[in-house]
């Protein structure tokens, strides 16, 4: 699964700070960078160094299958040709003084170590003043002293793929022979932890670890990972020509839907449980990425997370061989805007086709979210689960909003309180004390 580089804590103490970056149309204070901000950008592609190629098989992997759209490419690796003129042409493009570049895969440590030497090298010649900042997504497996000892010289976020409890990850992230990842992956997280590596979490949210919200939590707590993301995994299979068999967003019903795809009622008791716990005892010290981004929100403040945000089209992916799709979920032919070798960045991102692309989260929204008390804090989430139709027959809804509804009735009096905090120049986390003392009414 695709994870974005966190953004900025708004729980945290720091209201003097806060309240700098609230004006500045970020959200969140935190011990972690805050240049690493992608949506508060106007241009953000994620690379792909190795396309698909992954040394592990995750059941519920969406991107494992994507190699099938380039069956005559023997070698799904990026050229040096290829990484300077996406170095160049990104940072040129950039319109603010910071450029975040971020890796994925697939696997990005199936690329060697010198390629991402070199990434610095070209980044250092082309920078023209800018501020470069790296984050690169791994599933931690291949992580060693070497690799750690680079990410800590050069500053680089790492986002490590861990699915909670060895019981948990094991389900459903192994090797293409069977065998469980979990322990080559915690060694990798102490190896992080030993060089003093900046590293976040992505968990995975399925139908088998998705009842057990608390196990899930502590473990995070337990190895002292303070940034999650917690993402739902809803897929549907869909036969293609080519072999793939997940469904783009505008193929495939929800009698399709994948066995590990976590039900909206599942996601919604997991979001609430979950919360409960971090807004009585964590606030300001642990950073989950859905409640920041649901208070960013609650302040009309651009929330850190896309499928949260009114509108997207922003955030793009580029293949190995220079293919630009409209986002990591939307990597399927009728997505796809164009190649590096053949048009700019700048005329793929900004071209009518992903203007038409990003807005559409917002214009092609039913009637039932358009009357939705929480349309401010939801936004019909991301188009790719919206293949539900509502009471009324209408296409579009998104398929986890019951899931969705029930968080955000559920969390609206803390997020009020803390929202009114925010307004005041007081932290947020003054919450966990407000709670303890039987939440007072306040003005």
């Amino acid at each position: 699964m695709s994870t974005l580089p966190f953004c900025c804590n708004f729980a945290r103490g720091d209201t003097k700070a806060l309240l700098s970056f609230i004006n500045s149309n970020c959200y969140f204070t935190s011990p972690m960078p805050s240049i690493l901000t992608p949506f508060a950008r106007p241009v953000y592609i994620m690379t792909k160094p190795v396309g698909a190629l992954c040394n592990l098989a995750c059941t519920y992997c969406y991107y494992t299958e994507k190699s099938k759209l380039y069956p005559d490419i023997s070698r799904h690796v990026m050229s040096d040709e290829l990484l300077e003129k996406f170095v160049r042409e990104y940072i040129e493009m950039q319109t603010q003084p910071e450029v975040l570049f971020t890796w994925h895969g697939g696997e990005t440590l199936m690329r060697p170590l010198s390629f991402y030497r070199r990434v610095v090298e070209l980044q250092r010649k082309y920078a023209a003043g800018h501020r470069i900042d790296n984050a690169i997504q791994t599933n931690g497996t291949l992580l060693t002293e070497e690799w750690c000892k680079f990410f800590k010289e050069e500053g680089w976020l790492v986002g490590i793929s861990l699915d909670g409890p060895q019981e948990f990850h094991d389900e459903y992230r192994r090797s293409k022979s069977g065998k469980p990842s979990f322990r080559q992956v915690m060694t990798g997280v102490n190896l992080l932890n030993r060089f003093e590596v900046e590293w976040n979490a992505l968990a995975v949210v399925n139908d088998y670890n998705a009842d057990y919200p608390l196990e899930f939590y502590h473990f995070f707590k337990d190895i002292g990972c303070h940034y999650i993301q917690f993402t739902p995994v809803v897929e549907r299979y869909y036969s293609h020509p080519d072999g793939r068999q997940l469904a783009s967003p505008m193929e495939g019903t929800e009698e399709r839907l994948a066995e590990f795809s976590v039900t909206p009622e599942q996601w919604g008791d997991f979001l609430c449980t979950l919360f409960d716990e971090w807004v009585r005892q964590d606030v300001g010290e642990y950073y989950i990425q859905l409640f920041d981004s649901t208070l960013a929100n609650w302040m009309n403040v651009a929330p850190g997370v896309c499928t949260l945000a009114e509108t997207c089209g922003h955030a793009a992916v580029m293949e190995f061989n220079g293919d630009v799709y409209s986002c990591d979920h939307f990597v399927f032919p009728e997505y796809k805007l164009g190649n590096i070798h053949h048009q700019t960045l700048l005329e793929m991102m900004y071209s009518d086709r992903q203007k038409q692309f990003g807005a559409g989260k917002l214009k092609q929204l039913p009637t039932q979210c358009r009357n939705c008390a929480y349309l401010f804090a939801c936004h019909g989430e991301c188009p790719r689960n919206r293949f539900m139709t509502t009471a009324d027959g209408e296409p579009g809804l998104n398929y986890l909003c019951t899931g969705y509804r029930k968080f955000f009735e559920h969390v609206a009096p803390y997020m009020d309180f803390m929202k009114h905090q925010l307004k005041h120049e007081q932290a947020p986390a003054r919450v966990m004390d407000w709670i303890r003392r039987g939440m007072p009414a306040y003005e």
